[in-house]
This record gives C-alpha cells, sequence and structure tokens, in this order.
C-alpha cells in the first residue's frame, strides 16, 4: 500500500486541498492519500481555531472516502508534532510506503519544526507548489541541506519506495484557494 499524508489544520478544508491530494495521488502513483486534520499546530496561533470536529468535518466534505481519506488519527495516536506523527505511523502500518506531502510554504518553514532533520530521514516527501512560496522555498534553507536527496519530478512515480532522505519538488498549475483567504471572504465557513 503506498499513502500519501497531507498534513494541516483545514481551518477549513477547500478545493484547494482536495486539488493537490488528487495531484499528488495521480502523480505520485499512490493508492491513498489521507488528509490528517491536526489537533492543534504548534507554529499557528489558535485564535480564530475552529474546533477539530468542525475541521475534520470540512475536510471529509473534500473527499470520496475511498481513495482520499481525511482523518483525527493524530488525535488518536495523542502527537503533537509532526516527527511524532510519521514515526507512529510508520510503526502502526509497518507494510505502508508513506510519502509525506507538503506545499512549498512548508518547505520554506520547515527549519522551524520540531525534529525537522528527523522528518526528512523518516519517509520521502514531495513538495507542492504554493503561489508566491516556490522560488523562496527552493532557495531555502532545507532544501539546500537536503539537495542531495533530490529527485527529479519525472521519477514522481517511484517515490514511495525510495529510501529517506528523498524527496522532490511536482511542478503543477497551482489553484489559487486558500483557508486564510476563505475565512476573510465569508467571514466564517461555507
Amino acid at each position: 500500500m503506498r499513502v500519501g499524508l497531507l498534513g494541516g489544520s483545514f481551518n477549513p478544508a477547500h478545493e484547494g486541498h482536495r486539488y493537490v491530494a488528487e495531484l499528488a495521488r495521480r502523480r505520485l502513483r499512490l493508492d491513498e492519500v489521507w488528509l490528517l486534520v491536526s489537533p492543534g499546530n504548534p507554529l499557528k496561533d489558535h485564535a480564530g481555531m475552529a474546533p477539530l470536529a468542525k475541521r475534520l468535518e470540512s475536510a471529509r466534505r473534500m473527499v470520496d472516502g475511498r481513495r482520499l481519506i481525511a482523518t483525527d488519527i493524530e488525535a488518536h495516536l495523542r502527537t503533537r508534532f509532526t516527527a511524532d506523527t510519521l514515526a507512529a505511523l510508520r510503526r502502526r502500518f509497518p507494510r505502508t510506503r508513506f510519502v509525506w506531502l507538503m506545499g512549498a510554504d512548508n518547505l520554506a518553514q520547515l527549519p522551524r519544526w520540531r525534529a525537522w532533520r528527523k522528518i526528512t530521514a523518516t519517509m520521502p516527501f514531495a513538495v507542492l507548489p504554493r503561489p508566491t512560496y516556490n522560488r523562496p522555498a527552493l532557495a531555502g534553507q532545507a532544501a539546500q541541506r537536503l539537495r542531495h536527496a533530490r529527485h527529479p519530478a519525472r521519477a514522481a512515480s517511484v517515490l514511495a519506495g525510495v529510501p529517506a532522505p528523498a524527496w522532490m519538488f511536482l511542478p503543477a498549475l497551482q489553484h489559487p484557494a486558500s483557508a486564510t483567504a476563505l475565512r476573510a471572504t465569508t467571514g466564517e465557513w461555507p
């Protein structure tokens, strides 16, 4: 089984999340992509954060429940940091080949994450484009430190089987949706 893991607050989930999950599923030839709805991101302000149940429900509305799955497994694992979540998932699902999925915005801030080098050594990861973040992320500290482990996008179909550290940037049309913009426009969730 080949599974992509897309973590986030999903405050709220939107079409952009579904777009990148489906793009990664197809390009990386994954069996499933799990949207890991975080109980609470340590790097984000909790003001304005909807309750986990509401964010999980918004994510479930974006997926089909078969190939794209929304889950609050981090709450059940009682993990707070990505490094701990990924380690717990590998222990719980030892036969699954996981790929961590992140937007270019997260690659840019990856050195701020707790145990970020452990994350990159745990499983391969794919970076998906985000408007205005791509160039700074690819020139940033994490990308530079991991340049030896970068694989070309044309090898996307085999990334799940490559031992970590391994990563790639998946160029693609960028979806303009953003949860921040959605909240600002609607004043609340759709």
